[in-house]
């Protein structure tokens, strides 16, 4: 049973199930990248399950991050396969999340969030990056929330 007050968000409940048909119908195709790329997020998933966070966006953030400094690492160090492997499990994982925040809204929040804090120089950075990030809902990465905010800032 649910606390009470909180709505059932339906995505975040069934992400585990759709990648575990994902799977399935990967292994049927017999696309083996994507079969890989499933599974890795998968038992991911089902760890911090176990853990009993249960944040499977939390998660799935997590893993693209990883995949995308890690795809960054292969092109700077001159290793293209890697790299591209590394990129299409990324993009596989975005599949699974809520689309970014454009600049635009970003923009707005970043606004927003300076107007309602009252900050006024970049001492007032960690207040308001706080409050974008919780508006945000998980739509915006760090790092470009944190540009935002300089810019503002400054």
């Amino acid at each position: 049973m649910r606390p009470p007050g909180r709505a059932v968000q339906w995505n975040e409940l069934q992400i585990t199930e759709r990648i575990k048909a994902d799977v399935t119908a990967a292994m049927k195709a017999g696309d083996r990248d994507r079969v890989s790329a499933l599974r890795l997020v998968l038992s991911e998933l089902q760890k911090d399950a176990k853990e009993g966070a249960g944040d499977e966006l939390a998660v799935l953030r997590r893993e693209r991050k990883k995949r995308r400094e890690a795809e960054e690492a292969y092109r700077a160090g001159g290793r293209v396969e890697q790299a591209d492997a590394e990129a299409y499990e990324a993009a596989t994982i975005d599949a699974y999340l809520p689309s970014e925040l454009t600049d635009d809204e970003l923009g707005a929040l970043v606004s927003a969030a300076v107007a309602e804090t009252g900050a006024s120089s970049p001492r007032d950075m960690g207040r308001v990056i706080k409050h974008v990030m919780e508006a945000a809902g998980g739509r915006a990465d760090g790092k470009r929330v944190s540009t935002k905010v300089k810019e503002a800032l400054n």
